[in-house]
């Protein structure tokens, strides 16, 4: 069941309870969840594609407000994991929810972020690290496309300006990663609405767990 999670990432919230970033998760990452997204990302496991883009759809139908055309925008794969697995995760899920039909109108996928390489090559993994570290280590580590695979042409700031965002990923824990994106896409005049992830290190908060 989709659950509000940004209460328990802090990097979403300030410290009197601010929301920052409103973040929606289909589910805790545990138990199958959790095992099903790992065996996707790590052990090449294809087949694993389609129920997990069948979960995102479910949850991006839930999360996404009725209103003016909204571009989702997924959290970007370093060079180095990229290379590590030949493919980008957040990014095959979302083309799987465009190619089976289930984005509603209105609502368009915009691959307009990427992974500075300076912070590929020196960044390390973040498994392990605490909140503060986390988002020191994530800070300015994301830019705009140079070219946008879409349109083949660098339309990156041209495809976001004024129009309503929500970034997507996969899984969600201090919320670091999330916040780098959203400044970088609100630096470029877009609205960032949310995000949606596959699932959040936390589960929800009995008094904040509605859609």
């Amino acid at each position: 069941m989709p659950f509000r999670a940004e209460s328990g990432a802090p990097a979403l919230t300030e410290f009197d309870g601010t929301v920052l970033l409103p973040a929606v998760a289909a589910g805790v990452y545990r138990d199958e969840l959790s095992q099903v997204i790992l065996a996707y990302k790590h052990l090449g496991s294809a087949g694993l594609l389609r129920p997990l883009a069948l979960i995102l759809a479910q949850t991006l139908r839930v999360a996404l407000a009725p209103g003016p055309p909204v571009i989702l925008v997924p959290v970007p794969t370093s060079s180095a994991a990229f290379r590590r697995r030949g493919f980008s995760p957040v990014q095959e899920m979302l083309r799987a929810v465009q190619t089976s039909g289930s984005l509603a109108v209105g609502v368009s996928i915009g691959d307009v972020l990427a992974k500075k390489a300076s912070w590929g090559a020196a960044g390390g993994g973040q498994k392990g690290l605490g909140a503060g570290e986390r988002s020191r280590r994530v800070r300015h580590s994301m830019r705009l496309r140079l070219i946008v695979p879409q349109w083949g042409i660098n339309m990156a700031r041209a495809a976001v300006c004024g129009r309503r965002v929500v970034i997507v990923d996969d899984v969600l824990t201090t919320g670091a990663t999330l916040s780098e994106a959203a400044r970088v896409l609100r630096a470029a005049g877009a609205s960032v609405e949310g995000a949606v992830v596959l699932a959040a290190s936390r589960a929800p908060a009995p008094e904040s767990n509605d859609i």
